[in-house]
């Protein structure tokens, strides 16, 4: 049976924890502001939003924006449902998604808002650095084929390291999740068993037995660092913030990298050109690749009802994929490629108010 253990009050203590981060410390909160916007969805994108809401709200003291970190399925109901100015996604909307989103509000624009990595991190005893994981082997994991960490497979992947004889957790996302996406890309590309039995989304059927869900990447990595014998799949930004120890996985050259945003952006180098139909960049060739990247997308309206709110929130997306990727390396992200940050203008221009 799949449960969930993860409380409310650890995702909010990690939560607390970012915000120190990404803030500072003695960091003011922006004085009220004659404009509130608001957005919702992706916790993939929460640190990055975090510090770069604040940053503009400190530069255009008349506007603040709050973010939700629910999830990419929450953030785009809450988007359909026009409860928020702007939902945020890993993964673009798909046909089904996108009709529901255009009877509500017509014509939807998808913008890429962020770049990312999805770490491996886990919490073995006695091994606190150096494991490697392939493609495979990981599969085996989540399928529940591989129980623990002795495992045959593991071992021959790690002949230097002593491996417990511990049952392996698996920890994965409970919610609506653009990172599951990625994550269920990934296995898809790397394992036939995994694409034929399990499949791609941002909710699936998790077949291994010995597994818990956590709720956002806030909720998968307290779930790590709290089972001893855990794995799980959380945005790379959450695992450095968190001192979590993570895995260096093979990539399709053969080589084990661990996810930096050197080999994030080399992944995300071998395909220059994204848009919401061709979004994926797992598996991608070259020796410094990491293989679980991807982009993450925000949504808006073309033309919301109102125009003067539209303004803004055209501004607050258009810095955000601009001048607000300066700070995208200081919380471990990887700065939107040039030709990225024009795409996201270019969408955004489409814009009418």
């Amino acid at each position: 049976m799949q449960l969930e253990l993860f409380t409310r009050k650890k995702a909010l203590s990690i939560s607390a924890a970012f915000l120190a981060v990404v803030l500072g410390a003695g960091a003011v909160a922006p004085a009220f502001a004659a404009t509130q916007l608001t957005g919702a969805g992706s916790s993939f994108d929460y640190p990055l939003f975090s510090k770069a809401f604040y940053e503009y709200s400190q530069q255009h003291g008349d506007v603040a924006v709050n973010y939700q970190s629910i999830g990419s399925g929450g953030g785009i109901q809450q988007f359909t449902a026009r409860t928020v100015d702007f939902g945020a996604s890993d993964v673009p909307l798909n046909a089904e998604e996108y009709k529901r989103a255009e009877q509500a509000g017509g014509k939807v624009l998808q913008i890429p808002i962020a770049l990312g990595g999805v770490a491996m991190a886990y919490n073995v005893p006695g091994i606190a650095q150096g494991l490697r994981l392939s493609g495979p082997v990981i599969a085996d994991i989540y399928l529940g084929k591989i129980v623990k960490w002795n495992d045959a497979a593991i071992a021959k992947l790690n002949p230097s390291l002593k491996l417990p004889e511990a049952q392996i957790v698996v920890v994965h996302r409970s919610d609506g999740s653009g990172t599951s996406y990625i994550f269920t890309d990934y296995l898809a590309h790397v394992s036939q068993a995994w694409k034929s039995k399990v499949g791609v989304g941002k909710s699936v059927q998790w077949p291994a037995q010995n597994s818990v869900g956590g709720k956002g990447n806030e909720g998968v990595a307290g779930q790590v660092r709290e089972t001893p014998g855990s794995i799980g799949y959380v945005e790379l930004a959450y695992a450095l913030q968190n001192s979590m120890t993570y895995a260096q996985v093979q990539n399709a050259a053969g080589k084990f990298v661990y996810p930096t945003i050197e080999s994030v952006r080399a992944a995300a180098a071998t395909k220059p050109g994204v848009n919401p139909s061709d979004f994926s960049i797992v598996d991608r060739p070259g020796a410094g690749s990491y293989p679980i990247v991807g982009y993450s997308w925000a949504m808006v309206f073309a033309k919301p009802a109102d125009a003067a709110r539209a303004k803004l929130i055209k501004e607050v997306l258009e810095w955000t994929a601009t001048k607000g990727q300066s700070i995208a390396a200081s919380l471990d992200y990887v700065p939107l490629p040039a030709n990225v940050q024009q795409e996201a203008k270019r969408v955004l221009g489409q814009m009418r108010f």
